[in-house]
């Protein structure tokens, strides 16, 4: 059943209808309600959902949507970056129940491919790495391959994460990976983002070391079973 209270949508299904929360956390996000995707994301929440199933089932394929949408000229750049904007503030407001006590000396350096704008979807990754006791190093947007190459001779991370949108960067994407291979070949590197599902396997495969992972899903079971 759906209740109108104080103006907010407030859900109320025994059998926790998770696409009618991301129909609706798309519409949210699309009209600019920071507030409602706010109570939105708090309500799937209360129900019983993890954080990695708010991320997954519910912010991801409605950011793919905003993502598709942009790129058939459907919507605005500015809506394109309003829904973006809304989304991280919310993957703001929940990292203190995401942060953990204490780490297991696991380390890793999260970033997104040279010139690549948007690190939503590489933040959520970093958060699946706290909530899994890893000390994550979230460096964000557009960092420049030479300075990360630096950056991980400072930190000596045990892992590297990097994360593609827009297709038009994967030579950028391309370049960052060979200078890590060259720099640091013995540190394992994972890729993911919405660009990586029109690469090829081959494409991917080239890389040795690299390991591509579409979900949330996959990168828990990957860090469970990380020696």
């Amino acid at each position: 059943m759906l209740y109108l209270v104080s103006h907010h949508y407030y859900y109320n299904f025994m059998d926790n209808n998770k696409e009618l929360f991301k129909t609706k956390y798309l519409q949210h996000i699309l009209s600019g309600s920071h507030k409602d995707a706010l109570q939105l994301s708090n309500n799937f929440l209360a129900q019983g959902n993890t954080i990695k199933d708010l991320y997954e089932e519910v912010m991801k394929p409605s950011l793919y949507e905003i993502g598709r949408l942009w790129e058939q000229n459907q919507i605005t750049v500015a809506a394109e970056h309003l829904a973006t904007a809304i989304t991280e503030g919310i993957l703001n407001s929940l990292y203190a129940r995401i942060i953990p006590k204490e780490y297991n000396k696991k380390k890793v350096v999260l970033a997104c491919a040279e010139s690549e704008e948007h690190q939503v979807g590489v933040k959520m990754v970093a958060d699946i790495f706290e909530m899994n006791e890893w000390e994550s190093f979230f460096l964000g947007t557009g960092f420049p391959s030479p300075e990360l190459v630096k950056y991980i001779d400072e930190v000596k991370p045990d892992l590297i994460a990097l994360s593609l949108s827009v297709y038009f960067n994967f030579a950028k994407l391309k370049q960052m990976l060979n200078d890590l291979k060259a720099s640091h070949p013995n540190i394992p590197i994972l890729i993911g983002g919405q660009a990586l599902q029109h690469v090829s396997e081959k494409a991917i495969n080239e890389f040795s070391n690299v390991t591509y992972l579409s979900d949330l899903n996959s990168l828990e079971e990957y860090i469970a079973n990380f020696k």
